[in-house]
């Protein structure tokens, strides 16, 4: 197999074929109804209202992918999960016995391995939605696959890991807006009811003009797998998915992007460029930093610090901050003047006994789900795929500052031809040397 560590870094390829000029014109809203009184928000639902019943397959039966199976048919009456299909046979065995145990049986024949499992599920004429939780490498080829098979989508962040995956990712987008097909992506904190409430606040001017943000996800290091015996090199990778750039991206992509996409729902708009820096002093496993600090700037001197970092013993916390010229705001639940005195708090329901509750009433994973039923029960169009292409690559853009040492353009990185995938993907040897970027050098990512 070709040296799967191949990289290609800025190159200027034309976007043929998605009919966009600039970047500009992916940010464009859909014209549809949505139904939300405003823009660029989610409804807040109390469940998926009732209609025809609506079948959905999973790809991908991972921890991830079941817990959003379980997801979609807990928010609301008549949701059936129908197929299953992954690259391993134990992952499909694990999930069946998830549902098993519900008294939700999965049928043995709709249920595909491989890596063309996802086009023989995506076949079946009765399924309406599929459930996209593979490693995001596969996000861009398998989303194309359900649209052309006239299928609603829900996809799990992040949706690419490079360039040449998030043009494809808004060039289907498009395809599925031209034939009413809703798409739901799982940036749960824009369907969160606190964020939801405090965007809206933000957004009638309770902060004034936004000057600066940062965000952060700062945690131990993350799960990892240790090779047995009979893997063979694509095998361990895809079984360590999230230790492997060209699979996952790195953790600025698998977790940080949720935070970055939090920023730019309350800028209103993805950064002009980045610079920054990242290294890897204590990772052991895959090919990947275990730091990064990123500045990203939004044009007219605003700029947002994001940072993520995963090394054991130090100190943790995940979040957001919006700073304007009338205050400031966790995005979450709080909006404080520029004295440090509360000027709005989110009322969370309460319990039993009167007291306040520390979260809302409905998971936002949850929501995610019953946002996409409602849109395809109602007829209240959404497609978040474009919106969350946007900030994967606002992810991909600080991971290449930080990879390279070089400021990154906005245009330069959506143009750009880099492609962290395998010409081909099959199970065998794989030439595993993986060369760390190091800033400052020819040897791009």
């Amino acid at each position: 197999m070709e040296n799967i560590g191949r990289r290609k870094f800025i190159g200027k390829t034309a976007l043929a074929g998605i009919g966009i000029a600039g970047a500009g014109a992916f940010l464009t809203s859909c014209s549809r109804k949505t139904g939300n009184e405003v823009p660029g928000v989610a409804p807040v639902l109390s469940g998926a209202p009732k209609g025809r019943k609506l079948k959905a397959g999973l790809v991908g039966t991972g921890a991830r992918g079941t817990g959003a199976a379980i997801n979609f048919i807990s928010c609301g009456p008549d949701l059936e999960i129908i197929a299953l299909a992954d690259v391993f046979q134990d992952k499909i065995d694990a999930c069946r016995e998830r549902f098993a145990s519900f008294n939700l049986p999965i049928p043995a024949e709709n249920c595909f391995t491989g890596f063309d499992g996802y086009k023989k599920l995506m076949a079946l004429s009765d399924i309406d939605v599929v459930i996209l939780a593979t490693p995001p490498q596969f996000r861009p080829e398998h989303f194309l696959e359900a649209v052309q098979n006239n299928k609603h989508c829900f996809l799990e962040k992040p949706v690419a890991v490079d360039p040449v995956g998030i043009r494809s990712v808004m060039a289907t987008a498009k395809k599925a807006e031209a034939i009413g097909l809703n798409v739901v992506t799982g940036t749960q904190r824009r369907h969160q009811e606190d964020y939801i409430e405090t965007f809206k606040q933000v957004a009638s001017g309770a902060i004034g003009t936004i000057t600066s943000a940062k965000a952060f996800w700062n945690q131990d290091h993350v799960w990892f797998r240790e090779r047995e015996e009979g893997w063979n090199d694509m095998e361990y990778m895809i079984r360590n998915w999230n230790n492997f750039c060209w699979l996952c991206g790195d953790h600025i992509l698998d977790t940080h992007v949720h935070n970055i996409d939090v920023v730019n729902w309350f800028m209103g708009k993805h950064p002009e460029k980045a610079i920054g820096y990242g290294g890897r002093h204590r990772r052991v496993t895959g090919d990947q930093y275990d730091f990064f600090s990123i500045d990203f700037d939004y044009g007219n001197g605003v700029s947002s610090h994001s940072m993520c970092r995963q090394i054991d013993s130090c100190a943790n916390g995940t979040g957001e901050l919006i700073i304007g010229t009338e205050g400031y705001t966790n995005c979450q639940n709080t909006i404080w003047d520029l004295d440090g005195n509360i000027k709005w708090k989110f009322e969370y329901p309460k319990d039993e006994n009167g007291n306040a509750m520390n979260a809302v009433k409905i998971p936002p994973y949850v929501q995610e789900h019953m946002h996409l039923v409602w849109a395809i029960r109602t007829g209240n169009y959404v497609n978040e795929a474009e919106t969350t292409a946007v900030s994967t690559l606002t992810a991909i853009m600080g991971r290449t500052a930080a990879y390279t040492g070089r400021l990154i353009t906005w245009d330069e990185i959506l143009k750009s031809d880099m492609d962290l995938g395998p010409v081909k993907i099959e199970f065998g040897p794989v030439d595993m040397e993986f060369p760390v970027p190091v800033p400052g050098t020819p040897v791009m990512i």
